[in-house]
């Protein structure tokens, strides 16, 4: 069905009624193109082996998460635990981990906005990362000098750890993609263990932070919360191990999840050809 056509008609009777959705007549009343039987099922077939082809695909990206989902489980000790269930061999007879808090291992700061009634502050050629972006290569806006120095925005380097403060994101976690500086709503984590590896931990970790801390998804992290988190920490060996580990899992699922992205921007594009727009359609 031609979703433009379908839309108008649920929009209309949005402005009739105040409620967004078709009545049982409209939906029955719309109107799609129908060539011969043959042609139909052509194009049905041709569909449904591309729905086949992203669905597989998307079972192998779901693999691939669950995969690694398993792996942090083996890989971190379990609560009350002071060693992982699953070690690299040369990590087997070394001693146990010890329990440390992120303020203690991190040098830890958030930014702040420039004020936006001054344009003279916006346009430069500062990446301006905001919580929404802190795991993506670009920004939407960008900062001049002054307003970096007017202001409590605060520069971080790429390969730092971003956790989001506030927002839809509040307790997502990412390496920084690109130097650049960050606002009010994230906290920049320097560590002086191995950055990969806290970042793999707060992510392993991050349904627990939601769940106590954030009210089921409601509210705000502050930077003293994250701070007092504590991290199970081995020798900076095995914490470089177990990051390079994970990280190519990473890389293995982001290369996946574009195959997906691209399957079904595919798909898009094939449907806007294989079906004609309502004025070309004879009457």
């Amino acid at each position: 069905m031609h979703g433009k056509q379908l839309a108008k008609h649920i929009t209309s009777g949005a402005r009739s009624n105040g409620l967004l959705n078709i009545s049982r007549g409209r939906f029955f009343g719309v109107e799609i193109p129908t060539p011969l039987p043959s042609e139909q099922q052509k194009i049905a077939d041709c569909l449904a082996s591309l729905d086949e082809l992203i669905a597989a695909e998307s079972e192998q990206l779901d693999a691939l998460k669950a995969h690694k989902k398993g792996l942090m489980q083996q890989l971190f000790p379990r609560e009350g635990e002071t060693t992982p269930r699953l070690r690299f061999p040369e990590f087997k007879d070394t001693s146990k981990w010890a329990a440390k808090a992120i303020g203690s291992l991190c040098k830890t700061f958030s930014g702040g906005t420039p004020s936006t009634s001054n344009p003279n502050y916006y346009g430069g050629e500062i990446p301006f990362i905001r919580s929404a972006e802190i795991g993506k290569n670009q920004t939407e806006l960008f900062l001049t000098n002054d307003g970096l120095i007017n202001s409590a925005a605060k520069l971080i380097d790429r390969g730092d750890v971003l956790v989001a403060l506030y927002g839809a994101n509040s307790g997502d976690v990412s390496l920084a993609k690109i130097n650049g500086a960050i606002n009010q709503a994230i906290l920049c984590l320097k560590s002086k263990a191995c950055n990969g590896y806290i970042y793999q931990y707060l992510s392993f970790q991050k349904d627990w932070i939601t769940s106590t801390y954030l009210q089921g998804g409601q509210g705000n992290l502050s930077g003293e919360i994250i701070k007092s988190i504590e991290i199970p920490i081995p020798s900076l060996h095995e914490q470089q191990r177990i990051a390079n580990c994970l990280s190519s899992l990473d890389d293995q699922i982001a290369v996946q999840s574009e195959k997906v992205d691209a399957l079904k921007e595919h798909k898009k594009g094939l449907l806007q050809q294989l079906f004609p727009i309502p004025e070309e359609i004879d009457a």
